[in-house]
């Protein structure tokens, strides 16, 4: 069995983690949270069973998205100097 070498990649780490925050930076200034929604019982009498949903937001300050945009920008921007 012969190991043969591969050449470089055409996308190293630093650029994917790069693109990735980008991405995520943005995805947090568009939704400015998340939501998600629960089913409650609010009435459990013998056979009768009434529930509720309840609405709930996680909130994502605008600043989270600013940082990983600039993460990502500086990510680039050394690999970028470095290559």
């Amino acid at each position: 069995m012969t190991l043969t070498k591969v050449g470089p990649a055409t996308m190293n780490t630093t650029k994917l983690w790069a693109i990735l925050l980008i991405a995520l930076g943005i995805i947090a200034f568009a939704y400015q949270g998340i939501s998600y929604k629960t089913q409650e019982n609010v009435v459990d009498l013998g056979p009768i069973h009434v529930t509720a949903e309840k609405s709930h937001t996680v909130p994502l300050p605008p600043v989270v998205g600013m940082l990983a945009l600039l993460g990502g920008i500086t990510l680039l921007a050394v690999d970028g100097r470095k290559s």
